[in-house]
């Protein structure tokens, strides 16, 4: 059976117009509903009992119920209907977008049976639009699955819909099944089964609601269902997570995509988050915040003071996202949400919105006044992403990064979705301003953005051409102005000049020199100065105790830092002999060996500071190098008083002490023990110094010994030079063979010559120096009369030279040369026994008979008393580390490189003889008593200098349309127009061809008032221009060099106008006076008509803070141990 339908009847007047009192007119009926849809109304008002006698009713208008949806229109003949919906059904095609209505089959099947007939009173009338039976319950009203279409059910398009529905009603309850036409890869087709998504709030995962969107609904459209089903307040700053499995989440960043291009499907989950209050996102709060919630929850600061976290290498970011976070036009843009319905999702050379979303969600952090420090590593890890010269956590440039990201914010918030080409055009004789408007709509109509907006400005570009002087006008686009700073031609360096008078400090000039000279150039100022012939000089970079590097005297000044420590030495001149430059490190025997480094040696460490000198090929036998290396280090190195006479005793034995020795660094090998051996069998005596190999000068050790006792040991003053440094080697080359300098043991066997009595005689008194002669001249009264000094004085008899006091190893074949009387022994060789058992031991054995030559050398006893030594020799490498086979262990040394060699002292020596009060001296030269003037540069010349006529450089011509090729014309920019916000970028970092090298100069920019109408091209006077006055905002400052630094950043809060200091995590106040430095590197003005007035008063303006320190990070002061200060402790990366 039908319903029953209610309906009102009202009776109008018989003018039509009015109806009558209510009470009057109004009717309220019931009948069948069969009776009343599709038919004329004067049937239906057969049905009705009137009861009241007044006029017939002129018109019945049929009134629907709250719960009706009987349509007030009357129905047309059913021809019509039939006519009408058939033609829908016929023409209407799927077009995507589109609404079509699904209809039961079964009605619509007798709906068209009863049209067909075209009886109004018809058994098949359908009654209202009934779709019970596609629903799988009437409480959800889910459709059943897998329905047929013209089988279970008919698609009708929206306008026939609506027709039925006007004409026949739907039944109470019962929705209206709406569908989309859908677009999918293949084809177009209506959408009968939606996608049903879960609804949740990232606060509350639990309660989730189910909710069905068409394919081709809009992310927005979900994200407006989701705030009206949770009640989201309005205003409040929402984004969409895609959930699609349980650990798989992904931001729904383009809300204006499709469910189909978002690739929703059935059974997902879409969460919805609220940006905190902090400026934090709920899902993201534990990785970006630093503090703890109650420390952050409690804190309370100025918004926009707040530090930024280095995260290795990172200050050139946290610098320029300061200055940029301080630039009010684009972080009120922000703060205000502006960029939320800019974001360019398609954008081919956008970064998809990430970029500018990531720096949204840092502005709005630190602008949300509840953190001391924010953690940018989101915004980090996009720009690696996006700009993969910024992976990692190497050094970089804070403007090049600046640039990077205003570019990238320009192209994710660009309001051009589709850029189309323009043919740009040139000037052609027009005028300037009829070509810079042009140049200026074409750029718009591509680049349209808020950085557009604020920071691009407009400079004009002309170009002649040398050759047929063509003249081309361009007007281009700029975001910022880089202006080189003028460059000086002449530099000054601070060098230590070290002069050949062992008695003199060091003294440290100032001298002037050519930016792109030699090192020469150095020498011959320095010349000037010290009347020393230029070459008669050397100058190294010391480092750390060691050579950095000796440079050649045609090297480019260009390699060397203002910073590095520069010595420049006086060498002895040249006489005809060939000379040998040496390099003298001293080390300081450490009195415990190194068992870690692999071997039982000792260890050694740098100290003082370290020479150059040049030392004859036939003086370079150990006996006298020690003898120069006494006398050059005479001002603070005391030689030891005839009362302080020093002594030691040596001894060899045992044959595992004697292993040890072999292994160990720079004791002799296998091979060179062998040849050792033979050498002490050949009938040639050869004892006093060296091998037979290592006097290939012919020159006898005896008569290379200065008498050194005429070295006066008076003790000077001290002298001072700043650090030193390591190495590169030279080439230098030594007579002696191929052994290294190397301080093998037993090549200074007799370096103290004070105990012999005749120089000439012998060499090493204590060591026999000439063994033809006498083994021991101590021993022997008359030398020429004895065979046998009772210390082996036939070398063809003694197989082990030395156990009879032999200095010479190579030809003696010993492997404890320290145990064979030889003061020049290795710090790193062990020691088994005591100086004075050494000393008895070796004393005895010296006074024993020869043993035969086939005896075990290792088991033989030599013992004997000789003069100690201050030091021993050493050749080691440029790092001033010893390496193993440096030498063959003769007295004499010989190089094939730059030759360095180390003097080791044993700790109780060097407090005894060596005064490092006096070594660190140095003295001032007047030169540096000259207050040195910093170079000023005033703003408007590195602007002028910017707006000057240049010539292309070769790398970058230009194509000259007239001559037809590219030529190297010349160029001028002038400035057109100006932006909001001017960003001034100083080139201090200047590269050529030749030379590299940052320039230090102090840049005189205005706090206020920097006038640009100078600089401005002149065009027709119009009020419209803008003014051309710009107030600073913030600066970027690099402290360092072209290797390293640290960027740090000055900026006014455009909140209360205080500037502050923004070092990394750590905020100071600042005062104006501070702020222009020559680190000055990026400068930020806004145009003073666009200037606000502070909403704030200014922090400092009733009293002053007890401490400068505004904004830190707490656990990073308590872990560095920092405290509240008024000072900045500078650190570099």
């Amino acid at each position: 059976m039908h319903g029953v339908e209610k309906v009102q009847l009202r009776k109008l007047s018989s003018s039509g117009s009015q109806p009558l009192p209510t009470s009057a007119n109004t009717v309220l009926c019931c009948f069948p509903v069969h009776q009343c849809s599709g038919r004329p109304l004067s049937n239906i008002f057969r049905h009705i009992d009137v009861h009241h006698s007044c006029d017939i009713y002129d018109r019945l208008i049929p009134i629907m119920t709250a719960d009706s949806r009987c349509s007030a229109a009357e129905p047309p003949g059913l021809e019509t209907q039939r006519r009408e919906i058939e033609c829908l059904l016929r023409e209407c095609e799927l077009r995507a977008g589109d609404s079509w209505y699904v209809i039961d089959r079964r009605w619509f099947e007798q709906w068209r049976e009863f049209v067909e007939s075209g009886d109004q009173n018809s058994s098949s009338f359908p009654g209202q639009i009934d779709n019970t039976e596609l629903f799988e319950d009437l409480d959800s009203y889910h459709l059943k699955e897998r329905l047929v279409e013209n089988e279970d059910f008919v698609l009708v398009p929206a306008e026939a819909w609506h027709k039925l529905l006007a004409w026949y009603g739907m039944v109470d309850g019962q929705p209206p099944l709406e569908r989309k036409v859908v677009d999918l890869p293949s084809t177009l087709k209506v959408e009968v089964y939606p996608v049903e998504i879960f609804l949740c709030l990232h606060s509350n995962m639990e309660n989730v609601i189910t909710d069905q969107f068409s394919r081709t609904d809009s992310i927005h459209a979900i994200q407006t269902a989701m705030c009206r089903a949770f009640s989201v307040p309005p205003g409040s700053e929402c984004r969409l997570w895609m959930k699609s499995s349980d650990s798989s989440c992904e931001r729904l960043r383009n809300v204006h995509v499709s469910v189909l291009d978002a690739c929703l499907s059935s059974g997902m989950t879409v969460i919805m988050e609220m940006r905190n209050s902090d400026g934090t996102w709920p899902s993201s709060r534990p990785q970006i915040m630093r503090n703890s919630v109650e420390e952050q929850d409690s804190y309370r600061g100025q918004p926009g003071v707040c530090g930024l976290t280095n995260l290795g290498n990172t200050c050139f970011m946290n610098s320029a996202l300061q200055c940029l976070s301080n630039t009010p036009p684009l972080t009120e843009y922000f703060l205000q949400n502006s960029y939320l319905n800019e974001l360019n999702f398609t954008n081919p050379l956008g970064m998809k919105g990430e970029i500018a979303e990531a720096y949204a969600d840092v502005i709005k952090q630190m602008w949300s006044g509840r953190h001391y420090s924010v953690v940018p590593r989101v915004f980090k890890t996009k720009v690696g992403h996006f700009a993969s010269q910024f992976l990692g956590y190497q050094q970089h440039d804070s403007q090049e990064l600046l640039s990077f990201l205003l570019d990238g914010l320009h192209e994710d918030l660009n309001r051009v979705k589709n850029k189309e080409y323009i043919e740009l055009r040139d000037a052609d004789g027009r005028p300037d301003q009829e070509v810079a408007g042009e140049a200026w709509r074409n750029h718009r109509r591509r680049n349209d953005s808020v950085i557009v907006d604020k920071f691009h400005g407009l400079f004009k570009s002309t170009l002649v051409c040398p050759e047929c002087h063509k003249v081309s006008v361009t007007f281009d686009p700029f975001c910022y102005l880089s202006v080189p700073l003028p460059v000086s031609k002449e530099r000054v360096m601070e060098v230590f000049f070290v002069s050949l008078d062992p008695y003199a400090k060091p003294v440290q000039h100032r001298v002037v020199v050519p930016k792109a000279g030699k090192v020469s150039d150095l020498c011959a100022a320095l010349s000037d100065m010290t009347n020393v012939p230029p070459t008669q000089m050397v100058v190294a970079d010391v480092f750390n105790h060691r050579f950095y590097k000796i440079y050649n005297a045609d090297e480019s000044l260009s390699c060397i830092l203002d910073r590095d420590d520069i010595f420049v030495y006086e060498l002895a001149q040249v006489s005809q002999e060939e000379q040998v430059l040496l390099a003298l490190y001293l080390r300081e025997r450490s009195h415990y060996r190194d068992y870690g480094s692999g071997s039982s040696s000792y260890g050694t460490s740098l100290f003082g500071h370290p020479l150059l000198l040049n030392v004859p090929q036939s003086s370079c036998s150990r006996e006298e190098l020690y003898s120069r290396f006494l006398q050059r280090l005479a001002r603070y190195v005391r030689t030891p008083d005839p009362s302080e006479e020093l002594e030691e005793e040596v001894e060899e034995e045992e044959d595992e002490e004697e292993e040890l020795y072999k292994s160990q660094t720079n004791g002799i090998s296998d091979d060179e023990q062998e040849g050792a051996e033979a050498a002490g069998s050949s009938p040639t005596p050869n004892c006093g110094g060296s091998s037979s190999d290592s006097q290939s000068d012919g020159t006898a050790a005896a008569d290379l010994q200065p008498d050194v006792n005429q070295t006066p040991s008076a003790e000077r003053e001290d002298a001072e030079t700043s650090n030193g440094s390591v190495i590169q080697a030279e080439p230098g080359h030594c007579a002696g063979g191929d052994q290294a300098c190397s301080a093998q043991e037993g090549m200074s066997a007799c370096a103290d010559q004070s105990a012999c009595a005749d120089q000439s005689a012998c060499a090493d008194q204590s060591a026999c120096a000439d063994q033809s002669a006498c083994a021991d001249q101590s021993a022997c009264a008359d030398q020429s009369a004895c065979a046998d000094q009772s210390a082996c004085a036939d070398q063809s008899a003694c197989a082990d030279q030395s156990a009879a006091g032999c200095a010479d190893q190579s030809a003696a074949g010993c492997a404890d040369a320290s145990a064979a009387g030889c003061a020049d022994a290795t710090p790193e060789q062990p020691c088994e026994t005591t100086e004075e058992e050494n000393a008895e031991t070796k004393q005895e054995e010296a006074c024993s008979p020869t043993p035969p030559p086939n005896e075990n050398p290792a088991k033989r006893r030599a013992c004997r008393r000789r003069r100690k030594n201050l030091f021993t020799i050493q050749a080691v490498n440029s790092n001033g580390t010893t390496e193993r086979g440096m030498g063959d262990g003769g007295s004499a040394v010989s190089f094939s490189s730059q030759p360095y060699v180390a003097i080791d002292w044993d700790p109780d020596m060097k407090k005894r003889f060596y005064n490092e009060n006096e070594a660190e001296k140095y003295v001032k030269h007047s030169s540096m008593e000259v207050p040195q003037q910093q170079a000023t540069v005033q703003l408007q010349e590195c602007i002028e200098l910017f707006t000057t006529v240049e010539t292309l450089e070769e790398e970058n011509p230009w194509y000259c349309p007239v001559c037809k090729k590219h030529q190297l014309a010349t160029k001028k920019l002038d400035l057109w127009s100006l932006p909001e916000v001017l960003i001034i970028h100083l080139k201090r970092f200047s590269y050529t061809k030749f030379t590299r090298e940052k320039l230090d100069s102090i840049v005189d920019f205005p706090l206020r008032d920097l006038d640009f109408s100078d600089f401005l091209l002149r065009k027709s006077l119009s009020s419209e221009e803008p003014p051309s006055r710009y107030d600073l905002i913030a600066v970027s400052n690099h402290y360092g060099g072209l290797r390293d630094g640290h960027y740090t950043s000055y900026a006014k809060n455009k909140d209360n106008a205080q500037w502050y200091y923004f070092d990394d995590s750590k905020v100071t106040y600042a005062s104006e006076d501070q702020i222009m430095t020559n680190a000055a590197y990026v400068l930020f003005y806004h145009r003073q008509d666009k200037i606000r007035k502070p909403t704030l008063p200014s922090p400092l303006a009733n009293s002053a803070p007890s401490t400068n320190n505004v904004a830190s990070n707490k656990d990073e002061d308590e872990a560095l141990g920092a405290s509240s200060s008024s000072y900045i402790t500078m650190e570099t990366d």
